[in-house]
């Protein structure tokens, strides 16, 4: 269809009034190779936004339920690979809830610190994206930075930085060194000192503020609807957070404050993630200064993989070894729904025992996948550039929206 164009009393020209259709994605960079969206636009306006997630298929629920329970750690490790311990605690907790386990109070505490230094490094990768996909680049060395000190952390816990296999159906895969409470507080006081470095840059520039206040906006009760949860709910007003409402391990023990915002539009998320980052290292300085003495895995070996030191020294750790690998440990028939505040939201498992060593059923409820829902409501209506930022602080993870 077309429309008229009309000049002084006369036809000057015909222009299509059809929208614009476009393919952002899924090999924009912005985009991460795993999502498309179809625009259709009105000049610069969004008229219409489809989302498209499904570009990664690894059956991440079905390579769950072919293995033995142990055998899922590495597959939630890629679940959200930016904050994979954060996957690592939860799916332990559903397992301890389904085999009614309880951890010694020294798992606890560590598993705490090394959920808070993942959740760190989750909003630093978060916000350092968002400043650098909107042409801030330097804003986002500093924010890589801070990132590295973070891992640093996670590094002298279990020797790994992203793929941490680090925590077990009972436990710990083994305990942290004695001098690792003095690193961490060096690290946390680098990150400490890069974000302020890194918000001065971002926070006083007109040009980034400019691309963030009042853009991607939707109001709390459809976010809601949506089930969206974590810093993008949380943005919006409503402080929902499991280590406060549900509270497990020891953050019930914990001191510290749920931030929330106002306008829920991406400065305010934003501003909710900086924050974060700021309560998680007050948690883990907590955490360090109350870390109990004690074992760190329960001593049950039909239950717990015993490590690998003990294993290579004492005959009894190796035919523990040898059982729970061949056969699985064996929970009680039944079924539970464990849920963890996770980097983007509520992270959760769902599991079904039939007494055997594998799994009947192991359903992910990944925070991404839900908050994803809401991007096209967030855009439409706005300017295309508004897409990319509005994409950014909802924090997509691909690995969680896989299906």
């Amino acid at each position: 269809m077309n429309r008229k164009v009309i000049e002084a009393g006369r036809d000057v020209l015909d222009l299509p009034s059809d929208a614009l259709e476009l393919k952002l994605g899924p090999s924009h960079p912005a985009t991460h190779g795993t999502v498309r969206i179809l625009l259709q636009l009105d000049g610069e306006r969004i008229r219409k936004a489809e989302v498209e997630v499904g570009y990664l298929h690894r059956g991440f629920e079905k390579e769950c339920e072919s293995g033995q329970y142990y055998q899922v750690f590495p597959y939630t490790d890629r679940l959200n690979y930016v904050s994979p311990m954060i996957n690592n605690v939860g799916y332990a907790l559903a397992c301890e809830k389904l085999f009614d386990l309880k951890t010694p109070e020294r798992c606890q505490f560590l598993r705490v610190i090394a959920s808070e230094a993942s959740r760190i490094a989750d909003h630093l990768t978060c916000l350092g994206a968002c400043s650098l996909e909107l042409g801030a680049f330097t804003a986002f060395l500093y924010a890589v930075e801070a990132r590295e000190s973070a891992w640093d952390i996670l590094d002298a816990m279990c020797g790994a930085r992203v793929t941490t296999n680090y925590v077990r159906i009972g436990g710990l895969s083994h305990d942290t060194d004695p001098s690792f409470p003095e690193l961490a507080r060096h690290k946390l006081a680098d990150v400490a000192r890069l974000q302020k470095d890194f918000e001065d840059l971002l926070l006083g520039n007109p040009i980034f503020r400019e691309r963030m206040e009042g853009t991607g906006m939707l109001p709390a009760p459809e976010l809601i609807a949506l089930g969206v949860t974590g810093p993008v709910l949380r943005a919006a007003g409503v402080p929902y957070d499991l280590r406060r409402l549900a509270p497990y391990l020891v953050y019930d023990r914990l001191d510290f404050d749920v931030p929330v915002g106002g306008a829920g539009d991406n400065m305010d998320r934003f501003l909710v993630r900086t924050e974060e980052i700021r309560q998680s290292a007050r948690m883990i300085e907590q955490c360090l200064a109350r870390l109990p003495g004690g074992p760190v895995d329960i001593d049950d070996p039909l239950i717990r993989l015993p490590g690998k030191g003990k294993v290579f020294g004492r005959m009894e750790e190796l035919i523990g070894q040898f059982k729970v690998v061949t056969e699985g440990p064996k929970p009680p028939p039944g079924e539970v729904y464990f849920a963890v505040e996770g980097g983007t939201g509520e992270l959760g498992f769902y599991l079904v025992s039939d007494g055997t060593g594998k799994p009947v059923k192991c359903r992910a409820r990944s925070p991404s996948f839900s908050n994803t829902q809401a991007l096209s409501r967030m855009v439409e209506g706005s300017l295309l550039a508004d897409v990319i930022p509005t994409f950014d602080m909802i924090n997509m993870i691909g690995g969680e929206c896989d299906r």
